[in-house]
């Protein structure tokens, strides 16, 4: 087994680029600021994003600018119902001049998947990508391939109250780091859309700021942003109280507290701090807890009740 690396220093060169490659994506999805640093918190913190909302709200522009900005693979599976996991992973072929099966990679090796409507795939699909962001391998006819490192997966998928869907199971949801909307742009945000060029044609030119090297070191300068014993008193308290709290069935998870202060010192390093204060973590709450809390009923919000669970938590 490989050993974990070691924290790393980032340099001021390490910050530049960080804030310049936030930059760049910023002037592709327009007035979504705070929701592009939630993305790059999830890449940064080794996780995966799932993000829920409408078509046409700048899923595919986030993730392409994302890509493109650092210098990443990219590819994009659209799913359908009839998808299967071998359209996903690959499948092993016979040659028969060498006269032996051949693996021809699927499209999940990548270092940014877009996983585009990924709940209109059906589970046996939908499970065959997620066993691959858990493991960061994937196993076809008894020979196990690592996927590129990096390796992200962006999933989009549409409201549950759409035709044709199948809704993720909590165990899958789990597999998520941060779920995010984008929702509408602002006035201002909107009218900067209408009369500019396509985005697509913007992120056709961008020229990398980062590339994948830089991706994992600056994965490894995450473990070295400190977090406080108070910090993690604040984050074992939310945990304690989303299990206690009313209108949930089942809180938070040990795990969902490691990966809520692991993006937490992912977004403080975007912040360019070397420490995480309450306030990184309360900005990413709701990210990280929305999609694992599990409603006492069908008509409970996640969202709703990891507001509620914030406001009920005092900051010592």
């Amino acid at each position: 087994m490989t050993a974990a690396p070691h924290p790393i220093m980032l340099t001021d060169r390490d910050r530049d680029a960080l804030d310049a490659a936030q930059a760049q994506v910023n002037g592709f999805v327009l007035g979504k600021a705070h929701e592009v640093r939630l993305a790059f918190a999830a890449l940064l913190s080794n996780g995966h994003l799932l993000i829920e909302d409408l078509p046409g709200l700048g899923k595919t522009t986030l993730a392409h600018a994302l890509a493109a900005t650092l210098g990443l693979g990219f590819q994009r599976v659209q799913f359908t119902s009839d998808l299967l996991p071998s359209d996903i992973v690959g499948v092993s072929i016979f040659d028969a001049q060498a006269r032996r099966f051949e693996f021809h990679p699927g499209p999940v090796f990548a270092n940014v998947l877009l996983a585009d409507e990924i709940n209109r795939a059906p589970p046996r699909t939908q499970s065959a990508l997620l066993e691959a962001m858990a493991e960061h391998q994937v196993t076809v006819d008894g020979t196990t391939h690592r996927l590129p490192d990096p390796f992200f997966v962006i999933a989009t998928q549409n409201p549950v109250d759409l035709s044709g869907t199948y809704p993720l199971p909590d165990s899958q949801l789990d597999r998520f780091l941060l779920r995010l909307t984008l929702g509408y742009p602002d006035e201002h945000a909107e009218r900067e859309l209408l009369s500019g060029r396509d985005r697509r044609d913007l992120i056709a030119q961008a020229v990398p700021v980062l590339g994948a090297d830089d991706v994992l070191r600056l994965r490894q300068g995450v473990e070295g942003i400190h977090a406080s014993d108070a910090l993690v008193a604040y984050v074992q308290a939310l945990l304690t109280r989303s299990r206690h709290a009313a209108g949930v069935r089942v809180g938070l998870s040990p795990r969902a507290g490691i990966a809520l202060l692991r993006a937490a010192r992912a977004y403080a390093m975007l912040l360019g701090r070397p420490h995480v204060v309450p306030d990184d973590v309360q900005a990413l709450f709701g990210a990280v807890a929305s999609h694992r809390l599990v409603p006492e009923s069908e008509a409970g919000d996640g969202a709703t009740l990891a507001a509620s669970i914030l406001r009920d938590v005092p900051v010592d």
